[in-house]
């Protein structure tokens, strides 16, 4: 994977990010809207990233992609992750010294038409926790809609959540 955008690279993850991926995961927003995404050590966070990275040779999800700045700095992620229901969700995380400056939408926006044609799909689903403003955000901006706001199953737990549609 290789979107180039203005001021974005997503790419593909190499083992030498661990650093910073372990670094962008520490931030508030993400202990607080996605903890299993968290990785309180470096050897954590090279782990998974050798995982993330045989799941683009397998073409099995979770298929996540590190988002750059053209200088080469990693900000945080973009993912698509199959779903129980044989759908797809999108993901995406922005670590907290780069957000407010309209770098998730940027992502996304790139990412959607790249990662739908490329699992040959139609629609994507977007769920987020109803406190997660800056999510919503994202997702409104980008073309999603609300299906559902309400109690559902969120990180295991039963949480108050909005589910959005993306459709091609």
């Amino acid at each position: 994977m290789n979107i180039e955008t203005k001021r974005l690279l997503i790419t593909e993850f190499h083992p030498d990010m661990a650093r910073s991926v372990h670094l962008n995961s520490l931030d508030e927003d993400n202990r607080r809207f996605v903890p299993d995404e968290v990785f309180e050590t470096v050897e954590e966070a090279a782990q998974t990233i050798a995982f993330l990275i045989s799941c683009y040779t397998s073409g099995e999800g979770p298929l996540v992609y590190p988002i750059l700045l053209q200088d080469a700095t990693n900000i945080g992620y973009i993912q698509a992750v199959p779903t129980d229901d044989d759908s797809w969700e999108i993901g995406y995380h922005i670590g907290a010294a780069y957000t407010r400056q309209g770098y998730a939408t940027e992502a996304v926006t790139a990412f959607l038409p790249v990662i739908m044609k490329q699992l040959n799909i139609t629609e994507i689903k977007g769920i987020c926790l109803a406190d997660n403003f800056a999510s919503m955000k994202v997702l409104e901006r980008c073309g999603f809609q609300k299906q559902y706001e309400g109690m559902g199953l969120y990180q295991g737990a039963e949480r108050r959540i909005c589910r959005y549609l993306y459709c091609k």
